[in-house]
């Protein structure tokens, strides 16, 4: 990252996923910027095979990956939970827990069912998570931006609500009793790791701290 970033110009930006609760989401921080987006699949294209070892080292070689084939400015974030008592799992390995059908009620059952395997109950294990993220902005030229967020909670003994996406139903963020999928959405995105990474991604390649959007 270069000590001074590279502003975005311009009014339209891709963003590299075909996930569409993602998209919805970066849509929601953006398009109140006058910015509109464009996701990865509404142009045909392919997602970069991720083989970074961190979050950071994914998110940036798929935001390059969409900015080089595409020719636009292009957003992409990598992110995942992160169960301490997992070892990290299921880490960047967070989709593929899902299967290739992205079934993330068997997914949540699979993290259950793992700390329940290792501790002898669900009831009685070291429930402690993280949901980390990390939002890169490339340029066709190679230039890149990048921030990350990260938000701990816990694993709830069983999901609970029908919002967000993802894991959403199984993530109590600190200091609250509620998942992120019993939230709505402008609860979630106030706490949410990827709209931590998002704001300082914002302060630092699109608005000046003056300019951002101030909540009522």
């Amino acid at each position: 990252m270069s000590e001074t970033p590279r502003r975005f110009v311009g009014d339209r930006l891709l963003v590299a996923t075909h996930n569409s609760g993602k998209l919805a989401e970066f849509r929601a921080l953006l398009e109140p910027l006058g910015i509109r987006v464009v996701g990865a699949g509404e142009l045909g294209l392919a997602a970069p095979a991720e083989t970074g070892t961190t979050f950071l080292d994914n998110a940036r070689l798929k935001a390059l990956a969409a900015a080089r084939a595409s020719g636009l400015p292009a957003l992409a974030d990598d992110s995942g939970l992160v169960v301490y008592a997992l070892d990290g799992a299921p880490g960047l390995a967070t989709a593929d827990w899902a299967g290739p059908e992205r079934d993330f009620a068997k997914a949540m059952r699979r993290v259950r069912d793992a700390l329940a395997a290792r501790f002898g109950s669900i009831e009685r294990v070291d429930r402690r998570a993280a949901f980390v993220a990390a939002i890169c902005l490339a340029w066709p030229d190679g230039h890149v931006e990048c921030a990350e967020g990260r938000v701990e909670g816990e694993i709830a003994p069983e999901p609970r609500g029908s919002g967000g996406f993802g894991y959403d139903p199984l993530f109590i963020p600190e200091g609250e009793n509620r998942t992120f999928g019993e939230m709505l959405a402008y609860e979630k995105e106030a706490l949410s790791h990827r709209a931590k990474a998002m704001r300082r991604l914002l302060a630092r390649c699109f608005v000046r701290d003056e300019e951002q959007p101030r909540r009522a």
